[in-house]
């Protein structure tokens, strides 16, 4: 018999999915160990297995695939036919409607950017605290995107306005944002992507204590330390608004002492949403304000989530000793912040348990 591990990786379900469909009625086990709670499977139920994960990619509803399930074996095939080619037309129908809904879209798209003045187009002089400048960049670097197919974020957002100058980055998944003090600008506000490259060119360049000048004129942003200068082009691109995005400060919160909390992290239990998937943490927060990491059976509703990777780069760049971690219901996206300074944060996506 194989094992729910073996069983796992044979067929790419992975061990929280089997158990989902084990209690969905879909794939259940032929023998659980009544003592431990262990499921086993017979070698025959690796085609149920495999073709369940093939049914589960093509997005094909669960009440059908137990029907198909049902009756793959069986030596009539007319219904298994039936609800392939339903299913087949309901995905060609929606991906009609899909393309109806995106013609739409980029017209409106077209009519905006038309209608919009940019604020790429500027000349900018204006001045900035090494440190501080420097401290924003590495708070939020750890979150510009390496996706080809998104170039708009791949860089950091260089949001100017006031007295402030924001710093933003997301790969979708995850945000960060902080800010730096600025001085000589007019108020106005200016907008560039500057491109990963350089903003790793411009950070080696902010080792000293000393103000540094930051210029854009037109699509070209150059940083100037001493007699040390970083120049480079912008991405032509626009970036999410990301106002629109920032979390409001509700939920449950835990202070969490960061090298602690790194560590129960790295040894502490992890779950996988797919094979091959990243591990994730599974945290909850008490009544009192401790974060807990939850084991693979907690039933905890109020459980969330994380990729666990992507949790310690946002601890990482965090930069205190102490953070806030914020949470709020499964799907809420969670907040880490500092206790000192609010403005600057990250976020990072909830990921969707199957159990």
């Amino acid at each position: 018999m194989r094992s729910i591990g073996e069983m796992a990786r044979d067929s790419g379900l992975g061990v929280s999915t089997l158990r989902f469909y084990d209690r969905a009625g879909v794939l259940v086990p032929a023998w659980v160990d009544p003592v431990s709670g262990y499921r086993w499977y017979e070698p025959e139920q690796l085609e149920e297995a495999l073709l369940l994960a093939r049914l589960r990619r093509a997005g094909m509803p669960l009440p059908d695939i137990r029907l198909v399930l049902a009756s793959w074996s069986g030596a009539d095939t007319d219904l298994v036919r039936k609800l392939l080619m339903a299913h087949l037309c309901r995905l060609e129908q929606g991906l009609s409607d899909a393309r109806s809904e995106f013609s739409a879209l980029r017209a409106l798209l077209d009519h905006r950017e038309n209608a919009m003045t940019s604020l790429r187009i500027a000349t900018v002089r204006l001045s900035s605290a090494a440190p501080e400048l420097a401290a924003a960049l590495d708070a939020v670097r750890f979150a510009a995107s390496t996706d080809p197919e998104l170039p708009m974020l791949g860089g950091v957002l260089f949001d100017i306005e006031g007295e402030r100058l924001h710093v933003v980055a997301t790969d979708r998944y995850r945000m960060a944002v902080a800010q730096a003090g600025i001085a000589g600008h007019d108020g106005s506000r200016v907008q560039v992507i500057v491109p990963t490259p350089l903003v790793d060119a411009m950070r080696a360049l902010l080792d000293g204590e000393g103000p540094v000048r930051l210029s854009v004129d037109g699509d070209r942003v150059t940083l100037e330390a001493e007699d040390r200068q970083a120049a480079g082009a912008c991405l032509d691109h626009g970036f999410p608004d990301y106002r629109r995005l920032l979390p409001r400060a509700t939920g449950r919160r835990a202070v969490v002492e960061v090298a602690a909390f790194r560590k129960a992290l790295e040894t502490g239990p992890v779950r996988s949403a797919e094979a091959g998937a990243p591990d994730l943490s599974v945290i909850r927060v008490e009544d009192g304000g401790t974060a807990t990491l939850c084991t693979d059976g907690d039933a905890d509703p109020n459980h969330v989530a994380v990729n666990r990777e992507y949790l310690l780069d946002a601890l990482a760049a965090g930069g205190r000793d102490r953070l806030i971690l914020e949470l709020g219901t499964p799907t809420v996206p969670i907040a880490i912040r500092r206790p000192d300074d609010e403005s600057t944060f990250s976020i990072l996506m909830p990921v969707r348990l199957e159990d």
